[in-house]
């Protein structure tokens, strides 16, 4: 495993973070466009609405994200975040960077008080898959997932 360092971002990583999420975006089939991923992630940061951790390696480049939304839970009347971003650059993939993501990204949640993360994944997505649950991440059984585009 290669020696990884990661914290939580702040709107100065903006520059850091709008090229992985672009190379995340593009990663499910959207146009690249560095511009609009600059624009998102300022807003996000800026205004408190997710918490981003960036994993840097051991010569301080940054080679992965993930991305956490603060929501709630009706059914437990309880905060949550829903991990709704994660990405490694293709190069460092297979370093570890994706799991201390994940565990980062959960103790992140417990130090802020969430009960429980969420996230979605694509169907094909098996690697990521595998990740998720070799860290004890459950596929949900009981609830089906949709969505509709208002826009």
């Amino acid at each position: 495993m290669t020696p990884l360092h990661i914290r939580q971002a702040t709107p100065a990583d903006t520059d850091t973070i709008a090229p992985l999420f672009d190379a995340y975006r593009q990663f499910y089939d959207q146009a690249p466009d560095l511009a609009a991923a600059q624009r998102f992630i300022t807003d996000r940061l800026t205004r408190g609405e997710s918490s981003i951790l960036i994993a840097f390696d051991a010569s301080g480049a940054a080679i992965g994200f993930c991305q956490l939304y603060p929501t709630f839970c009706s059914v437990e009347a309880a905060p949550i975040y829903t991990l709704y971003d994660l990405f490694v650059a293709p190069a460092a993939r297979k370093t570890g960077a994706g799991r201390a993501l994940l565990i980062a990204a959960r103790d992140h949640a417990r130090a802020q008080g969430k009960v429980r993360m969420d996230l979605t994944t694509a169907h094909t997505n098996t690697a990521a898959q595998s990740l998720y649950e070799s860290l004890g991440w459950v596929q949900d059984t009981v609830f089906r997932a949709y969505s509709q585009r208002v826009a």
